[in-house]
């Protein structure tokens, strides 16, 4: 099983639809799992699943609930979702009360390895316990940028912070997300990073949750499908 987590701390830069995208794409060829770790539970609800998290994420990390008993299925062949639900708010405090919190995550996954080739991971925009937690159980970790100096910054700064991370740590592919074509400032920044998936700005993009579908099903022709599909192919060559 290999895990795939997509993170950034910044909000709002196209994180879970990323997400939602690739575990779709994943699903064709592979048991794919998505992890939903954010409290705002988008990827749950644009897949179709209740937010509802039975006892609570809390119970989950602190292995008292069976991951395996809360996967939920989706309308897609091969893709389950383990759902958030507004307990994930406290999901920090969960992970301060256990032993060695940094590897709860993992310990969470261990609990669904034999069930599924990939997981991905939608992981909350913050740094915290629940990040440190990611970074030791990702393998792969794909940053979403907003074609700006600001956001390759906080790039700049999780390279750092992965590299006092103990362990070997995950592969970071970075990519860019939103980018308008027309303006110079996201051309010169997309051409900073050699070979990076550039997704486009798109109204098909944003129609995600009037659909509830990712773009790779609902448009599967446009742009930013094929960005999508260019962005999953290099993750698992990478895997």
């Amino acid at each position: 099983m290999k895990v795939v987590a997509v993170y950034t701390s910044k909000g709002g830069v196209g994180k879970t639809s990323a997400a939602v995208n690739l575990a779709w794409l994943a699903a064709a060829d592979h048991r794919t799992l998505l992890w939903d770790l954010d409290p705002q539970a988008a990827a749950t609800w644009l897949l179709g699943v209740k937010e509802k998290v039975k006892g609570g994420a809390g119970r989950l990390v602190q292995g008292k609930s069976d991951a395996a008993d809360l996967v939920r299925h989706t309308g897609r062949a091969g893709l389950d979702v383990l759902p958030a639900d507004a307990s994930y708010r406290d999901l920090e405090l969960a992970l301060d009360d256990t032993k060695d919190p940094t590897r709860r995550i993992g310990k969470v996954l261990e609990g669904v390895r034999k069930a599924y080739d990939v997981v991905v991971l939608d992981c909350p925009p913050s740094s915290s316990l629940v990040t440190d937690g990611v970074l030791r159980a990702a393998d792969l970790l794909l940053v979403p940028l907003i074609p700006s100096p600001l956001s390759l910054r906080t790039f700049d700064q999780l390279k750092a912070q992965l590299a006092e991370t103990p362990g070997k740590g995950p592969t970071v592919v970075p990519f860019f997300s939103m980018v308008d074509r027309r303006k110079t400032l996201h051309l010169t920044t997309v051409a900073s990073i050699s070979g990076a998936v550039a997704v486009p700005s798109a109204s098909v993009v944003e129609q995600m949750a009037v659909r509830r579908a990712p773009v790779v099903a609902s448009a599967p022709a446009s742009p930013a499908a094929m960005a999508y599909a260019e962005l999953w192919r290099a993750t698992r060559a990478l895997l």
